[in-house]
């Protein structure tokens, strides 16, 4: 009984891990591009990539940054190392794995690093190089999503101890669709930010 229990629990995150699972393969697909125009960038500085369309539409301006290149390395390659873990945790997932909790508590925060670095670029992006990626911008934007769906992982299998009467109100809380609105609100403030300040680069 209890074991068909752990499996309907389990079942209950399969949307979660969907999502996942989307959201870590887009944000693998880039960091393959983002490593290839590493690659042409090194071989030849002045090549210019796909999606250079002008002074703030531009892959070679940011990656050209110190900021593209903060551990030594392009920080594609970040993406190449830590995507494929990120889907095989979700295709686990889907195949009904009961992670432990030190797992749990371990992935949050590591992709919680990864959130906050990908914030950190995007601000740099904007504040600092004035300039955007699109691929860059879909590595942020999955990142969000993958972070939410980590979090919502833990907040429903309360892997950080909460007691009980918080733990149920943040279930509660992502059983009405609050989560989703809070990450769906975080996409459309950037885009609106975006907009706002470069709005005249992208609009005829």
């Amino acid at each position: 009984m209890t074991q068909i229990l752990d499996l309907e629990r389990l079942r209950k995150y399969r949307k979660t891990y969907v999502a996942m699972l989307i959201s870590s393969g887009l944000s693998l697909i880039a960091s393959l591009v983002l490593s290839y125009d590493a690659i042409k960038l090194a071989a030849n500085p002045s090549s210019k990539l796909s999606c250079d369309v002008n002074a703030i539409v531009s892959c070679g301006k940011v990656a050209r940054s110190w900021q593209s290149h903060l551990l030594g390395f392009p920080n594609a390659f970040l993406g190449l190392m830590t995507e494929p873990v990120v889907i095989a945790i979700a295709v686990a997932g889907l195949g009904l794995v009961a992670f432990p909790r030190w797992f749990l508590r371990a992935a949050h925060l590591v992709y919680a690093a990864g959130l906050i670095f990908a914030l950190w670029l995007l601000s740099q992006s904007f504040f600092v190089i004035k300039a955007f990626c699109p691929w860059c911008l879909l590595v942020t934007v999955s990142t969000i999503t993958v972070f939410s769906t980590m979090t919502r992982i833990n907040v429903m299998e309360n892997t950080w101890a909460l007691s009980p009467e918080r733990h149920e109100k943040f279930v509660h809380f992502l059983d009405r669709g609050w989560g989703r609105v809070a990450y769906t609100f975080i996409y459309c403030f950037l885009g609106f930010a975006i907009l706002m300040k470069y709005g005249k680069y992208f609009l005829p």
